[in-house]
């Protein structure tokens, strides 16, 4: 099929408050072009309102009625990330009735992976189709519910758009994509081609809670305090005989299954230091868990800028750590792609979760589909 013009949305668990957004000229299982993308800010009475919206869903913890305040931030970010797209399509010099569909992940406040005998959950804030009769143009939401409806994980949901990505590129078979955002995660292929992804840990979220439980901002920018400090290497050990960390792949996190309460007691320098080199360590604990170690990682999310964590992962994974940049690709967009190559995907009944990556059965397509009103 030809190619067509999709817009994706992301905002992640880390809330760096801006909404991602990005233009994809895709046919669903190809990248034919790269297009347009910003990083989009929330006013601060929305990021307020998210960061409360993830206290109260770990108070709910899905059980009972959500939280009311679920219902009042659902309706303010759909009506922000909506704005965010016709501002990003119109100033491209697009229109809304260019784009064939957009997909809108929402924001996550809440997942709890599956156990024996028991289906995972996941809540994403978002109102597909809200943002349908907004845009007048078909939105794709709720890409995780059905697969964990299905036995999955429900994440990770990049790996598709990542494999895509490393059939353009010349490689042996060597080089795996990571993801670092507010848990990280890995894309890999078996010997076979099979496509393999799972979380493999903590990445900014425990790092920029610990520099802002300490009144220092929202992040270690740049990795500037970390790489002041020394790593504990007594505690970085303790952490990871963490049982997560040898559980075999599918799995998947939510961004506070792993805090910083653990280094609260060093200074802040070495508190950033060794909680950076336990997000690369357990990159490297969940390298030697694949079929085919790789030697090379392609980096994407906004941990990629953050220097000390790269040279940590050369350290203390064993790997090659390279910018996405440094292929050409579009690290600020990665993310927000993905989901305008997944809602294409969805569209033309094309899967997108995996045995290998979500852990379902069979694969499955993932979203709901809000059609819209084109004038």
């Amino acid at each position: 099929m030809e190619p067509v013009w999709t817009v994706g949305l992301m905002t992640g668990t880390v809330l760096d408050g801006n909404i991602d957004v990005a233009l994809l000229r895709t046919d669903g299982e190809r990248v034919a072009e790269f297009g347009p993308y910003t990083l989009a800010p929330y006013d601060r009475e929305t990021r307020d309102l998210l960061a409360a919206c993830l206290g109260e869903a770990r108070a709910w913890n899905f059980d009972g009625p959500e939280p009311a305040i679920f219902a009042e931030a659902e309706n303010r970010i759909t009506r922000a990330q909506s704005e965010a797209v016709r501002a990003l399509v119109e100033s491209s010099g697009l229109s809304m009735d260019k784009i064939e569909a957009v997909g809108f992940h929402g924001q996550t406040v809440l997942h709890r992976a599956p156990e024996t005998g028991r289906l995972g959950q996941t809540r994403q804030l978002g109102d597909g189709k809200l943002m349908a009769q907004i845009l007048g143009t078909t939105v794709v939401h709720d890409f995780r519910s059905g697969d964990m409806a299905a036995g999955g994980q429900g994440a990770p949901l990049s790996a598709v758009y990542h494999g895509a990505l490393l059939d353009d590129l010349d490689t042996d078979g060597q080089t795996a994509v990571l993801n670092l955002g507010g848990v990280a995660n890995v894309t890999a292929r078996d010997s076979d081609g099979t496509l393999v992804a799972f979380d493999t840990g903590p990445a900014n979220a425990p790092i920029n809670d610990f520099v802002a439980h300490l009144g220092r901002g929202e992040m270690d920018r740049d990795g500037a305090l970390a790489a002041a400090g020394r790593v504990d290497e007594t505690r970085l050990n303790a952490q990871l005989d963490h049982p997560y960390l040898r559980r075999p792949y599918p799995k998947s996190l939510d961004r506070f299954d792993f805090g910083y309460d653990w280094a609260l007691d060093l200074s802040p320098q070495d508190g950033a230091a060794t909680l950076t080199a336990f997000t690369a360590a357990a990159v490297g604990r969940a390298l030697d868990l694949l079929p085919e170690r790789p030697t090379r990682l392609i980096v994407c999310g906004g941990g990629r800028h953050n220097p000390t964590l790269l040279r940590m992962l050369e350290t203390h994974a064993g790997v090659q750590a390279e910018r996405a940049e440094a292929v050409g690709w579009q690290g600020d967009a990665i993310e927000a792609q993905c989901f305008a190559f997944l809602a294409l995907r969805r569209l033309r009944e094309l899967p997108v979760t995996f045995p290998g990556t979500t852990g379902v059965r069979d694969p499955m397509t993932a979203g709901r589909v809000a059609a819209g009103t084109r004038s």
